[in-house]
């Protein structure tokens, strides 16, 4: 025994859910070592005895040879005396203990899969639920950790005799994999109509479904983390009819494609980009389209770009391939409200939108919608964080106190904290819809439950009449007020790890601003540990207040209330009365509000179907102008006076010069007046960062004039940088502000 040796292995990361036991298993039987190892609530924990050089290997090999989807977040060893254990098996899992296991996303099909279900000799063959431990469901039906099969909505699912035995076989790829399953013992499908009424079940409800979905039918297909609507979206009526119930004007809608050749058919794909849509978590990616497509205008009106993503389930797999053609995958919901999970409630809700329902009977433990990735600057950035990524954390460099922050009221989203990791849920949605503040307390509860944290603070935005900020009130615990534009730099340095000192360049449409103004286009310098407004755009006066967010004009009455007096202001008198008394009319430093104006003004928008829908038109207007002029902006004091600019704008749009060469300076003008500000405080780190910094031109543009400074740029991209991430800035203030 003098030759042998003992250790313990205490693991925290993503180790469930990856097929870490079974990989440990094959690794200690290679080596001849004997022992055990354990899910537990926080990771897994292990056991090898053997000789020292075959220990030596082994965990060696630990590190290097883990299964694709799992990292180490935390190793500790210890040795203990030889006890003469030959043998190595795994043992039942331990719930007990503090809760720190990480709960793995949603992973697409893998290769192996995709390859059984179009096998004519597989049992799986043409089984919408195949999956093994590297793909398949994870976040979407766990109710608890550990992971296993007792914890997830797969328990009223008991395995047949050969799923069994390849769960129980070390040399199967399915070795205790949890969402297990076969055509005989696990989910089915079933089509029901708009009434409720079983039409087919099994391979004959995927036939019909296909069948309705080529007859320019809306389908809604419950999918992994909820329900998609969808239809053909080469039928431009088909596409319209669906606009029109789900009353959805002009918001683009996501397209789904059968293959990576059938994407590239339809939009100019980067390398990166295709890599970002092929991977595991297989997200929507905003990209270029093509001139020529069969895809019909109502999909994406006024838009370069489509939302374009791959199937990810072998459901979708198998649809998209009976079908060849390109359908329309937008959310199963009711406007603004949540993702339906259960078949019961779609029905219900959905009934009016869809034509026909495909449904299946595994249970879904929370809704997780489709996440969002633009390539920016070279950097995928997430515009909304779900599938494929939550509930991954963010790990930060310093540790926290258990803290819940609320999120902002558009675009919620909540975080969860403790030690060196944040936990944010998935996009939940607009709290001012009731169905979306239900499913935002659900989702707290949940967090807490599943994390096993326990906070002791909250933290919600300023705005006092936030749906999120009433509701942190009424918490019972110690709660933190944040300002918006300081919650959007935070989340940026804590996913970077910046030190002070850091200028944040925040701009979006709406925040509430510390001198009771709506603030939105802010610079703010965080040292100290504080932060000060250090700049900002010129306010101006915002007649209706937040019925400009839906009506671009009202900022451009109000920009030229501001720029030239009501003399000559062609507005309608209730406007020019508000503006007249102020009555209902803050001022703003909006730059998203200027956006607005200035799309108005150059009648490229009249009303906002979607938020940022002006900004996004304007954005898209820009066309190439050899003569590099730049409107002025100059900074006076702390305020960036768009005067001079909007006076040569204006002059431009009189004179005839084409609308896309005007909307190039226009945005050419911010860049340089971003830059204008970063030299005078003469900060090396500059952030980006609030919902105006989703345009790619404007923050490729910044990174590039700002680097060309001297500057280090950063701004979200594991959080979105609208008020999706508005949460992990709450969290952090409370470390560094």
């Amino acid at each position: 025994m003098a030759d042998r040796k003992r250790l313990h292995y205490r693991i925290q990361g993503t180790v469930q859910g990856v097929g870490f036991r079974p990989f440990v298993y094959r690794l200690a039987r290679e080596g001849g070592l004997g022992g055990w190892v354990s899910n537990t609530a926080s990771g897994v924990e292990l056991e090898v005895e053997g000789e020292r050089e075959a220990l030596l290997e082994f965990e060696g090999r630990l590190e290097t040879d883990k299964p694709e989807h799992c990292f180490f977040a935390g190793l500790e060893r210890l040795e203990l005396p030889a006890c003469g254990d030959s043998k190595f098996t795994i043992r039942r899992s331990d719930s007990n203990g503090s809760r720190r296991a990480l709960v793995l996303p949603d992973l697409a099909t893998c290769p192996e899969c995709l390859r059984e279900i179009f096998d004519r000799r597989n049992r799986r063959y043409r089984y919408p639920f195949t999956n093994c431990t590297h793909c398949g469901p994870r976040y979407s039906i766990i109710e608890s950790i550990p992971y296993d099969r007792a914890n997830t909505t797969m328990r009223g699912f008991p395995l047949c005799p050969h799923c069994l035995e390849e769960y129980n076989d070390p040399g199967d790829r399915r070795f205790h994999a949890q969402p297990l399953a076969c055509p005989r013992c696990g989910p089915q499908l079933a089509s029901w109509d708009e009434k409720g009424a079983v039409l087919e079940a099994g391979e004959d409800a995927l036939q019909h479904a296909v069948r309705e979905l080529s007859a320019g039918r809306i389908v809604a297909v419950k999918g992994l983390g909820g329900f998609q609507l969808l239809v053909d979206a080469r039928n431009q009526e088909a596409v319209q009819s669906l606009r029109l119930r789900k009353h959805r004007d002009e918001k683009p809608f996501a397209l789904m494609v059968a293959t990576l050749e059938d994407a590239l058919q339809l939009c100019e794909i980067s390398e990166q980009e295709s890599s970002l849509l092929t991977s595991p978590a297989a997200p929507i990616m905003l990209l270029p389209r093509k001139d020529k497509s069969s895809v019909a205008p109502g999909v994406a009106p006024h838009s370069p770009t489509l939302g374009l993503m791959l199937p990810y389930t072998p459901l979708h797999h198998l649809l998209m391939r009976e079908l060849g053609f390109p359908v329309v995958a937008t959310s199963g919901n009711l406007g603004e409200e949540p993702i339906l999970i259960d078949e019961h409630d779609a029905l219900a809700k959905l009934g009016r939108i869809a034509d026909g329902f495909l449904v299946h009977n595994r249970p879904i433990a929370r809704p997780v919608d489709d996440s969002v990735v633009r390539v920016l600057a070279g950097k995928p950035t997430l515009l909304r964080r779900a599938r494929g990524y939550v509930p991954l954390p963010i790990r930060v460099t310093q540790p926290l106190d258990p803290v819940l922050a609320v999120g902002g009221q558009l675009k919620n989203c909540v975080a969860l904290a403790e030690g060196r990791d944040i936990f944010l849920s998935q996009h939940i949605g607009d709290l001012t819809n009731t169905a979306a503040y239900e499913r935002f307390v659900a989702t707290v509860e949940d967090m807490e439950r599943l994390h096993r944290i326990t906070p002791r603070q909250l933290v919600c935005d300023a705005h006092p009449d936030y749906t999120s900020t009433r509701f942190a009130e009424r918490y019972g615990l110690p709660l933190k007020a944040v300002q918006h534009h300081a919650a959007h730099v935070l989340g940026a340095m804590a996913e970077h790890g910046l030190r002070e000192p850091v200028l944040g360049v925040s701009w979006d449409g709406t925040g509430f601003g510390e001198d009771r103004t709506i603030w939105g286009g802010e610079f703010l310098l965080v040292e100290h540990s504080r932060y000060e407004r250090v700049a900002q755009l010129r306010p101006f006066p915002l007649p209706g207040g937040d019925r400009a967010v839906l009506d671009p004009r009202r900022s451009a009455y109000g920009l030229l209330h501001a720029l030239r007096g009501p003399i000559g202001l062609e507005a309608p008198q209730p406007i020019l009365r508000m503006l007249a008394t102020g009555f209902n009319t803050p001022m703003t430093s909006s730059a998203g509000r200027l956006f607005d104006a200035v799309a108005s003004l150059l009648h490229l928008s009249v009303y906002n179907s979607f938020e940022g829908q002006a900004a996004m038109q304007l954005e898209y207007a820009i066309r190439k102008d050899p003569s590099g002029a730049v409107y002025p902006l100059p900074l006076t004091g702390r305020t960036l006076d768009w005067g001079p600019l909007m006076e040569a704008l204006l002059a431009d749009r009189d004179a005839g010069v084409q609308t896309g060469v005007i909307a190039l300076r226009f945005h050419r003008s911010l860049v340089e007046g971003i830059v204008t500000v970063a030299r005078r405080m003469g900060v090396p780190r500059v952030v980006l960062a609030g919902g105006c910094f989703q345009n790619k031109w404007l923050i490729e543009h910044c990174h590039r004039r700002l680097s060309d400074e001297g500057f280090d740029v950063y701004w979200p991209q594991q959080t979105p940088p609208n008020d999706g991430g508005i949460a992990l800035g709450q969290v952090w203030s409370t470390r560094c502000v």
